[in-house]
């Protein structure tokens, strides 16, 4: 069965209450979204409390092994409610239910549904058909049509005033340390006329600004006629009346094509944020990992962006510990760290993903070594944020304001369109507002600022 636009309710749903919870990227949460809108459809409520769910399902990622193991650990603690209640669905679904697929029927004996990222659209039929009995159901291979094209079922959204918006999924790239292509298949562009049509229907109902997701987002377009590529795709949701932002996550730097950069300097209403993992400064890693580019081509790449695009700054993934990486390797990785002074980096110790290339490789490379290799990344990246974000303090900037602090609900929290959290005081909710800040003062991790 397939569903498109609202379906009708499934002939002899029972409905009643469902928790879904969310781990891993933002096309998780997308997902999560989807599979919400699905349900409630169906006549199911959200709900907060585990113990009072009629259905529970856990949205899992298998990009490291610490999501996962979250994933099965939250999963396992419900043995025993599923005992007291037999009736009880608990779903395992997402990216680590392709990956592993019959395994967590064995790790977790209670679980009823495995249900891949490709069968999102199927998951209110499974749950009718193994509700209420003792049955298994695994759905992993092919795709459905909301694998790609899912935008218009999701009703169910953290925000109305931000919103993600699918460009594409899958991934073609061979990284040996990478499980996405095996748990998220080949890549899939939507057509831009699609992708153009759900930011207006957004705009409509009151989204400010949209993330454009891919798993290598800047690759965009393959298999499109006429060819449009990331850059093209930007110009052509750019003309969308109302829309105030555009981002777009995450990229590769073998795409960073001259039309990207483009329309990055010609568009005021594409970010000048770019979220660019280099992963590793050593190319002798970097060949290792199967990046497809050196060290000094990732930094000719910054400098053609900060050349052509005014005000950009850069985010960064990088992964310490992969097998075979040696103290000087490292010390590239803070070197290129040190050279380019991104505006934040995402640090992860190494963890071999059965099914990737690099899990064959001896991970030689000891847990506490790691840690400091880890640790030592992370101080420098927060010397320089430190150093760049106090550069900031007198500046009247923009930002959009998402609503509370999380640590002082009495205080306001937004970000500036190369997104920096900028905290500031305002006496009121202005959430999902534009308003003008001057910068106080800073840390490495945000902004306070006063209204201007």
């Amino acid at each position: 069965m397939k569903f498109s636009g609202h379906p009708d309710r499934i002939q002899g749903s029972m409905a009643g209450k469902i928790y879904l919870e969310t781990f891993g990227c933002q096309m998780n949460v997308l997902d999560g979204d989807l599979i919400l809108s699905r349900m409630t459809g169906q006549g199911y409520v959200p709900t907060e409390n585990r113990d009072e769910a009629d259905v529970i399902l856990f949205n899992t990622c298998s990009v490291r092994l610490h999501a996962e193991e979250r994933a099965l650990s939250h999963a396992g603690t419900l043995q025993q409610l599923k005992k007291r209640r037999p009736e009880l669905v608990i779903g395992v679904v997402g990216c680590m239910a392709q990956n592993r697929q019959d395994e967590i029927f064995r790790l977790l004996p209670h679980v009823q549904l495995v249900v891949g990222p490709r069968k999102m659209g199927a998951i209110p039929r499974l749950v009718e058909e193994v509700r209420g009995t003792p049955h298994r159901r695994i759905a992993v291979e092919d795709f459905d049509d909301e694998f790609i094209d899912g935008g218009d079922a999701v009703q169910i959204r953290a925000t109305r005033f931000q919103a993600y918006v699918k460009a594409m999924e899958g991934c073609d790239m061979s990284c040996a340390f990478c499980i996405v292509p095996t748990t998220r298949g080949n890549e899939v562009s939507r057509p831009p006329e699609k992708i153009a049509d759900e930011v207006r229907r957004l705009v409509d109902q009151g989204t400010v600004e949209i993330t454009l997701l891919g798993q290598t987002i800047n690759s965009y377009g393959k298999g499109i006629k006429p060819t449009v590529d990331l850059g093209g795709l930007l110009r052509r949701v750019h003309e969308v009346p109302g829309l105030r932002r555009i981002r777009f996550i995450t990229s590769h730097p073998s795409f960073v094509r001259p039309s990207l950069v483009e329309a990055m300097r010609d568009l005021p209403k594409v970010c000048k944020y770019l979220h660019l993992p280099p992963q590793s400064g050593s190319d002798r890693i970097l060949k290792a990992m199967r990046r497809g580019y050196t060290a000094e081509k990732y930094l000719r790449i910054i400098d053609t962006l900060r050349e052509s695009v005014a005000g950009i700054e850069v985010a960064a993934d990088w992964i310490v510990g992969f097998p075979g990486e040696t103290e000087q390797d490292f010390q590239e990785s803070v070197r290129l760290l040190e050279r380019i002074r991104f505006q934040n980096s995402y640090v992860f110790k190494y963890s071999p993903r059965p099914g990737t290339d690099a899990a064959a490789l001896a991970d030689d490379v000891s847990e506490e070594e790691k840690k400091r290799r880890n640790q030592v990344l992370l101080d420098a990246q927060d010397r320089i944020s430190r150093e760049k974000n106090l550069a900031r303090i007198g500046q009247i900037v923009e930002i959009l304001v998402e609503g509370p602090s999380k640590t002082n609900p009495n205080r306001q929290t937004g970000r500036m369109d190369t997104h920096q959290i900028v905290h500031f005081d305002a006496g009121q909710d202005l959430r999902g507002r534009f308003v003008s800040v001057e910068i106080l003062s800073a840390t490495p991790h945000s902004l306070l600022a006063r209204m201007a």
